[in-house]
């Protein structure tokens, strides 16, 4: 067994003890888009002044993840990126995206003014 795996366990008095193995790799599956709450807002800290808009609250794997901020670029016609459960598209675009995610059955709600 792997040192990595074993969440903290060093030494057992036990001598029963049988150390139960979890993957801590393993996503959780995506929620359907009735279940996501997802917020949608406006970003400008540490981006030199530039607008992104933020979608933030997605659950699921890393690849549904980049298929939903694929098409929320495409629609807005900008650039962005997708990592640790957030979608940043390039610009203000919260309404359209608001828009695109009810459109698609998902619960969002624009945070911010």
């Amino acid at each position: 067994m792997k040192k990595d795996t074993r969440a903290g366990v060093v030494y057992s008095t036990n001598p029963d003890f049988a150390y139960q193995a979890t993957d801590q790799n393993a996503e959780a599956a995506t929620l359907p888009p009735q279940q996501q709450q997802l917020r949608v807002q406006l970003d400008k800290k540490q981006r030199g002044g530039k607008q992104v808009t933020l979608v933030t609250g997605f659950v699921g794997p890393d690849a549904d993840l980049q298929t939903l901020a694929k098409l929320l670029k495409t629609k807005c016609g900008g650039g962005g990126s997708a990592k640790d459960g957030e979608i940043l598209v390039q610009g203000d675009f919260r309404e359209k995206i608001l828009a695109l995610l009810v459109q698609g059955g998902y619960k969002a709600k624009k945070i911010g003014g």
